[in-house]
């Protein structure tokens, strides 16, 4: 039980470092970079808004009208950019060239942190954020392509576990309403600290990479569930709430909602395969730590693991970690089919290659990926997502 514990702390701890990091507040001068004239309006705008716009070389243009503001301020992704004022009482910057994928900011005025109106909002980092999508040159896996889609339903279920009404949102292959003798293996995928079961299929864009794998070929068709792990109230206030955050309440409880709630529900109200080897497991960030403490204590239940970004580094001894779990190497390969594991390389690699190298050591198969360029963030679990999705389920 000690063990545990400790393994638990450590791998929170990496947890919250990483995730608050991502956020840190640090003061950069005002941006004197050049917009190009190819800027166009990111798709994140709401109808209607030409600003926020984005060039080719990735410097993304902001304005927010505040005429009796004295001082503004663009926060993205934690980065501070000061704003400058004209005469029409319009504020506006023009960042460095940002990373590809998906980032949160926010606007400060005169000390008040507020959403861009000109933006969708998105819930992250504990409340409603703006949110902006940089386009990539190179990908476009997570993007509409003229394939055959998918839906995404909101399931509502009372959870006794919980004494309370919750809700998954539940994703279903192209086939799935066409082919009603068909059944399909499951993947449970969860959100970081911070966000809630929205993430996936707004930030993540959840369907769009699975159909665009599966049109491809490149994955089974799968359903994909997606709950709240707990852990969304952990950064209310600015900074992170510790253990409090996620081991009370609904976080600590996750497991059995998952294991004696969420998997029984949905073999019940859709066409799953109701086995270990048709059931999988993965998560960002929080989800990730989920993800491994969930799979690992319980691999009678799932037969593949992904953990993006999170909960690699407790384990520091395969012998002892979960019940000795990884001490056989031919038995732990039977039994889990898939274990995959992830990190940005903006990130903190070190727990991450490290257990890849215990693994790899220990004759353990698993498949260690480092997304390039990116932090803590949704480009990285996308292509985690991506990554990992294509080796689900290969074996009928």
């Amino acid at each position: 039980m000690q063990q545990h514990m400790r393994l638990t702390s450590i791998v929170l701890l990496t947890l919250l470092a990483g995730r608050f990091t991502s956020f840190a507040q640090t003061n950069f001068p005002p941006s004197t970079n050049q917009l190009g004239s190819d800027a166009k309006p990111a798709t994140s705008n709401v109808p209607g808004q030409s600003f926020p716009q984005i060039d080719s070389e990735r410097h993304a243009a902001f304005r927010v009208k505040a005429a009796n503001a004295t001082k503004v301020q663009l926060d993205i992704g934690g980065h501070k950019y000061e704003m400058t004022k004209d005469d029409q009482g319009i504020w506006s910057v023009i960042t460095p060239p940002l990373a590809v994928g998906f980032h949160y900011y926010s606007v400060i005025v005169d000390g008040a942190s507020v959403a861009d109106p000109a933006s969708e909002s998105f819930f992250g980092v504990s409340k409603m954020m703006s949110g902006i999508e940089v386009p990539s040159a190179a990908e476009d896996f997570y993007n509409m392509r003229d394939v055959p889609h998918g839906e995404v339903g909101e399931h509502w279920y009372y959870s006794h576990t919980n004494s309370a009404w919750r809700r998954c949102f539940v994703y279903t292959p192209p086939d799935y309403s066409r082919n009603p003798t068909a059944r399909y293996p499951v993947l449970y995928l969860q959100h970081g600290a911070g966000e809630d079961e929205r993430g996936w299929s707004t930030q993540g864009r959840v369907n769009l990479i699975l159909d665009n794998l599966i049109a491809e070929g490149k994955a089974r068709p799968m359903i994909v569930v997606m709950d709240n792990g707990g852990g969304s109230a952990l950064f209310a206030g600015g900074a992170p709430r510790g253990r409090g955050g996620l081991f009370s309440g609904p976080a600590r409880v996750f497991p059995d909602t998952l294991l004696h709630e969420i998997i029984p529900m949905i073999d019940s109200a859709y066409r799953t395969l109701p086995d270990r080897d048709h059931r999988a497991m993965a998560g960002l960030s929080m989800g990730a730590f989920q993800t491994f403490q969930i799979v690992l204590n319980h691999p009678d239940t799932f037969s593949a693991m992904g953990a993006f970004s999170g909960g690699a580094g407790g384990i520091t001894n395969l012998q002892t970690a979960y019940n000795g779990l990884f001490s056989n190497s031919d038995a732990f390969n039977q039994k889990i089919k898939v274990m995959y594991f992830s990190m940005g390389t903006v990130e903190n690699t070190t727990p991450t290659r490290s257990l890849d190298k215990l693994l790899t050591d220990a004759h353990i198969n698993h498949v260690y990926y480092e997304s390039p360029g990116t932090a803590h963030e949704w480009q990285t679990w996308r292509r985690s997502l991506n990554g990992f999705a294509s080796l689900l389920f290969q074996n009928p």
